[in-house]
C-alpha cells in the first residue's frame, strides 16, 4: 500500500462555543508512525475523533483514504484503541480469544460466525502480542498489561492499514512499556502499518516514532525528529537541552562515547 492515509486540512472544531482545534492541516503517509502529543486539553483525542469520523468538524476538511470519514466504508483497513479508564470486571465473562474476535465481526453480515480463516487471524493477532498462552483466561483477571496487549490484538486481527492508539501505555509498568513501543515499532517497520500514537510520553516517543505531531489546540510543530532536532522555533519553544532529549538523536553518539 502507498499513498495519502490521512489527509487533515485547515481543520477547526469547538466544544459549543469554545475552540479546540484552530487550523490544523498535515498528511500521513503509509508507513508514517507519529506520536501526537500535546499538554492536557491540547485537543490530542478530539483531534483522533475528527479522524475516525466519531466527530464532525466546525470547519475544514478530514480525508481518511481519500474520502470523508462519513463516507468511507472499509473500516477494517482501521485498527483503534480508545483510551482506557477502568479494567475490565473481574467477574466479565468473555476471554481473550473472544474479545479478539469482536474485532472481526464489522467485516461480517448476519449470521455473524467466526470461520477457520478468521481463527488463523485470531492466533496470528494473538501471536503478534505474545498472547497465545492466555487466550482462554477471562479478560477481567488480568493485569493492565495484559488486558491492554488484548486490545490490541483485536485491534490488530484484520491487519489494519491504520492504527490509531489513544494513551496507550497509562496503565503500563516502565518495563512492559517499552516493550510495547518496541512491538509497535517492529509492526510499522515490517508490516507496513501506519501508526498514529497519542501520549505523554514526549520524552520516549522519539525512540520509536518517524513522525512528531506537537498540538497545542493548534499544530506547533509536524515533521520528522531530524527537522525537530535542529528547529529554531522548537529550541524557543521546548529549551535547547528539552529539545534534544526528546529527538533522541543523539543517543548513539552519547552511548560511543
Amino acid at each position: 500500500m502507498s499513498g495519502e492515509v490521512v489527509s487533515v486540512k485547515e481543520l477547526y472544531f469547538k466544544y459549543n462555543s469554545t475552540e479546540v482545534l484552530t487550523n490544523v492541516s498535515f498528511q500521513l503517509h503509509a508507513g508514517d508512525y507519529a506520536g501526537l502529543v500535546g499538554p492536557n486539553g491540547s485537543g490530542k483525542s478530539t483531534l483522533t475523533k475528527l479522524i475516525l469520523g466519531l466527530y464532525a468538524p466546525y470547519r475544514g476538511n478530514v480525508l481518511l483514504f481519500g474520502k470523508k470519514p462519513s463516507e468511507f466504508q472499509d473500516w477494517f483497513r482501521v485498527g483503534y484503541l480508545p483510551q482506557r479508564v477502568t479494567h475490565f470486571n473481574p467477574y466479565f465473562p468473555a476471554t481473550v480469544r473472544e474479545v479478539v474476535a469482536l474485532g472481526l465481526l464489522s467485516r461480517k453480515g448476519f449470521p455473524k460466525k467466526i470461520s477457520k480463516s478468521d481463527e488463523i487471524a485470531i492466533e496470528r493477532a494473538l501471536s503478534l502480542v505474545d498472547i497465545v498462552s492466555i487466550k482462554n483466561e477471562r479478560i477481567g483477571t488480568l493485569s493492565g498489561g495484559q488486558q491492554q496487549r488484548v486490545l490490541l490484538a483485536r485491534a490488530l486481527v484484520n491487519e489494519p492499514d491504520l492504527l490509531v492508539l489513544d494513551e496507550p501505555t497509562t496503565a503500563l509498568d516502565p518495563e512492559v512499556r517499552d516493550r510495547f513501543f518496541t512491538m509497535l515499532k517492529a509492526l510499522n517497520k515490517e508490516r507496513k502499518v501506519t501508526v498514529i500514537i497519542v501520549t505523554h510520553d514526549i520524552g520516549t516517543i522519539g525512540q520509536y516514532a518517524s513522525r512528531l505531531l506537537y498540538l497545542d489546540k493548534r499544530l506547533i510543530f509536524y515533521g520528522g525528529f531530524d527537522d525537530f532536532c535542529v528547529s529554531h522555533d522548537m529550541s524557543d519553544y521546548f529549551g535547547e537541552f528539552a529539545q534534544h532529549i526528546i529527538c533522541h538523536r543523539h543517543d548513539l553518539v552519547k552511548e560511543r562515547e
